[in-house]
């Protein structure tokens, strides 16, 4: 993969706009390709199929740790089951993970942003 950007696309949390065409509509600004949505910024995320989600790919994750107690990961327009590994690491840093479609997971975050809920989303970009 490529190296992470440090600065991120929009300086704070987001909700989701819009989803589709490649991309996604968030805080009056369009990104295309897959993002991050964390606690503190929405960065661009290299990820484009869930074979790629790995622990290194979810850095940013887990340098958040601690202000993050989901974690939903938009999976594009597969279904994905995250291996053993990830599931364990991530639940060793306290982050239940939800694996889903990426509009299902759209849906989901936008909930829980609005309850205020310690919540992040690694979304893949649809079609």
């Amino acid at each position: 993969m490529a190296e992470r950007p440090e600065i991120p696309h929009f300086p704070r949390t987001a909700s989701v706009d819009a989803y589709g065409k490649g991309g996604f509509y968030f805080g009056d600004m369009s990104h295309v390709g897959s993002l991050l949505f964390l606690p503190d910024a929405v960065w661009g995320w290299d990820v484009t199929r869930p074979e790629q989600i790995d622990r290194y790919a979810l850095q940013r994750v887990f340098d958040n740790a601690n202000a993050i107690e989901t974690l939903i990961v938009g999976t594009g327009t597969d279904v994905w089951i995250a291996p053993r590994p990830l599931r364990e690491q991530l639940r060793a840093a306290g982050i239940v993970l939800d694996t889903m479609q990426t509009g299902p997971a759209v849906r989901t975050y936008n909930i829980m942003i609005g309850e205020r809920r310690r919540v992040a989303a690694a979304l893949i970009a649809v079609p």
